[in-house]
């Protein structure tokens, strides 16, 4: 992480003030680091480049760290099944499976071959439309982001591609966060790979709970991250404590009277960000104004399994064909 996030940050369990004990610092990167609440204690350390701002009280679960392990120790036991996997042309799998080839290439360090792979296989896994109206969005928010050198702190940015868009395209520096170390340590490698590890900080932590002082960030990205969040309401209030310029949201939004997707959606707890019924009273009651932009409307379906691994899917929904309405949610 680099050195401007320290006045940044405070604790994020009582909002102290944090006092640094700074270990191995490169020029303006700290890379091994503990920081030390002046009020209750709580210790939070840099390991690795990554800046860990995880509280212990607050559950939460680690879709990352599940399917890459999982994927990984279920190969270790089915040999068959990883000759099938990795072994064979690239061309010749499943566009699912080309992209769990690539997680494993990834977790070997491999990254060529992974790009390679994931190239290969969203074209699969995506229509065209989709993948353009996503790319659209980027575009969108970049546009409205041209000139501005404040710190972007990207949300929940997994395999980060928006902050990847943005750090290719602005001068201002990224923050890629997200509450699962292991896809930031991914990510660390993954953008020293593509040249870019100087444009980019990482930080770990829960959006319900972050580690920035009041008004601290003056843009807040997120790609699709309104898509995963349960009871909403005390997340949106704690990122409008922290925002104190705009947040600029990759959004969909299901079609009303979708019942096949409302209702999986409902049975998941995420469905209140999800409908234009919904979402703006939820960023209301949370203090924001919140306009939509750049709306883009595009059939989607179910993603198909793979061959070798035919019980995974890349997304959980939507369960059934709809038409998703992709937009940009400016919030302030």
């Amino acid at each position: 992480m680099h050195d401007f996030l320290l006045d940044m940050l405070q604790c994020p369990a009582c909002y102290g003030a944090l006092s640094w004990k700074l270990d191995e610092q490169r020029a303006d990167r700290i890379e091994e680091a503990e920081a030390l609440c002046t009020v209750c204690g709580a210790t939070y350390p840099v390991r690795e480049g990554i800046g860990l701002f995880l509280t212990p009280d607050l559950p939460r679960a680690d879709l990352w760290e599940q399917t890459d392990s999982a994927l990984m120790r279920y190969l270790r036991a089915h040999s068959g099944v990883k000759r099938a996997l990795m072994n064979v042309a690239l061309h010749s799998l499943a566009p699912a499976d080309q992209f769990f080839r690539a997680l494993v290439l990834e977790e070997l360090g491999k990254f060529a071959q992974a790009k390679a792979a994931v190239d290969l296989a969203l074209p699969g896994i995506y229509s065209e439309a989709y993948l353009a109206c996503v790319v659209g969005q980027f575009e969108h928010i970049a546009g409205r982001l041209t000139g501005s050198v404040d710190p972007i702190i990207d949300l929940a940015s997994g395999r980060g591609a928006l902050a990847e868009f943005l750090a290719r395209r602005l001068p201002a520096p990224v923050v890629v966060t997200d509450f699962s170390p292991r896809i930031l340590r991914r990510d660390r490698r993954w953008f020293e790979f593509l040249g870019l590890s100087n444009r980019i900080s990482l930080l770990a932590f829960d959006a319900r709970r972050t580690p920035f002082k009041d008004g601290a960030v003056t843009t807040l990205t997120t790609n699709q991250g309104l898509a995963n969040i349960q009871q909403p309401g005390d997340l949106l209030k704690e990122l409008r404590r922290v925002v104190g310029g705009v947040f600029l949201a990759v959004a969909q939004f299901y079609p009303e009277g979708d019942e096949a997707n409302a209702a999986a959606l409902r049975a998941h707890g995420l469905d209140a960000l999800l409908f234009h019924s919904s979402a703006p009273a939820q960023f209301e009651a949370a203090g924001w104004e919140v306009e939509f932009a750049n709306r883009c409307a595009v059939d989607a379906a179910p993603t198909s399994p793979g061959d070798v691994l035919p019980d995974v899917q890349i997304d959980a929904f939507p369960v059934a064909e709809t038409t998703l309405e992709f937009c940009m949610l400016a919030a302030r």
